[in-house]
């Protein structure tokens, strides 16, 4: 019998690399049929055409505190397609209020853990900060609920420490090279990812005031909005190219050719003890790194040697690294072409996918199916 799985998020973009680029790829791959609840309209991103695997539904999307709208519109839609499939996937803590209440009348439900919710509430500006410590008390405690009432699967292995049991991880790693990318260049520097100041914005920004005659930098992502502002200025005056958000396989085939890919990641706890998936998405393209030295991703890069390390914040520190690439031709392509190996043999979505599937049809329990028409 077909197994049939319901995809829902209210938060991430519906191309979201990890949902949609790969488990949801991996799933039709197999033969899976998904139904995908996401925000096609709020996020101005056009729906597929609906096929016999693939059938896209459009809710409101869950932005900073406005989310009741699109968890109403959810929880409607989970309850009264959610019997006609065989598991459900849920890609948001949100998403919990949808089942809460209503569990024994739906199939087996999935929370994919992508982060450190509580942690990252540092990390939200739209979160007040009086209300940051019993919103993330509120978060530790549906985590618990889920443990106990739904499956997880986790994005790192960091995030075991949070719950009682073991829990399958699904890295988020990128797909195996479909091809050998050039070798690194010697100007341009790229930045894949969300424009954050978590994340090393402003270092970036000021990188690119005082190297723009030197490099060529270029942003590709989603701008926080309290540095949306200050993006915009360096665009005007030449220092930086921004593209906004792109479909994972066009963000990394712009990324190929570049001198490298920067990761100035802030030690925020969300961010500490996890692998920057950027950082393996550079390497897929042949770039060497230079990252943040974070609990995990400094080692990882250092004792890989796929790039170089630079205390957080410190631009200084981030400019001569820049130029070493750059002056360093052997030193950069042999970093390039240990990242790509390792990102080719050892670390790709292309092993890791079937894993994820297999977790998917072994929890999955045959639904009525009524065939039923979903809109």
């Amino acid at each position: 019998m077909t197994v049939r799985v319901l995809v829902a998020t209210v938060v991430h973009t519906p191309l979201d690399a990890r949902i949609h680029r790969r488990q949801i790829g991996a799933l039709l791959s197999d033969g899976i049929e998904v139904t995908y609840l996401a925000p096609w309209s709020a996020t101005g991103t056009d729906r597929p055409p609906r096929t016999a695997s693939l059938t896209t539904l459009d809710v409101p999307r869950a932005v900073g505190r406005r989310r009741g709208q699109a968890l109403r519109a959810a929880r409607r839609l989970v309850h009264r397609i959610g019997p006609d499939h065989d598991l459900i996937l849920l890609q948001d803590p949100e998403l919990l209020l949808t089942v809460i209440g209503g569990i024994k009348l739906l199939p087996p439900v999935v929370l994919d853990v992508h982060e450190d919710t509580a942690a990252s509430l540092l990390d939200r500006a739209w979160v007040p900060p009086v209300l940051r410590r019993p919103a993330g008390t509120v978060i530790r405690c549906s985590e618990r609920w889920a443990e106990r009432n739904l499956q997880l699967i986790l994005a790192e292995h960091s995030y075991q420490h949070r719950f009682a049991r073991r829990h399958p991880v699904v890295p988020n790693v990128p797909p195996r090279p479909g091809h050998l990318p050039p070798p690194p260049g010697t100007r341009r520097v790229v930045y894949l990812g969300r424009i954050a100041a978590s994340r090393g914005a402003r270092e970036l920004l000021e990188l690119a005031r005082r190297l723009h005659r030197e490099f060529e930098f270029e942003l590709i992502g989603p701008v926080d909005q309290d540095i949306s502002e200050l993006l915009a200025a360096a665009v005007q005056r030449g220092h930086v190219r921004w593209t906004d958000f792109l479909p994972n396989d066009a963000a990394l085939e712009r990324l190929e050719g570049a001198l490298t890919g920067l990761s100035l990641i802030h030690p925020q706890p969300n961010h500490d003890r996890s692998l920057q998936t950027k950082i393996l998405e550079y390497a897929s393209r042949r770039l060497p790194v230079i990252t943040t030295d974070l609990a995990v991703s400094g080692p990882f890069v250092r004792d890989r040697g796929i790039g170089l390390v630079v205390p957080p914040y410190d631009v200084d520190a981030t400019m001569a690294a820049l130029r070493r690439l750059r002056d360093d031709e052997v030193t950069r392509n042999a970093m390039a072409d240990r990242g790509y190996a390792l990102v080719r043999d050892e670390l790709n979505w292309d092993l890791e996918g079937p894993r994820f599937v297999a977790r998917v049809r072994a929890w999955a329990t045959p639904a009525r199916h009524s065939g039923s028409q979903h809109a």
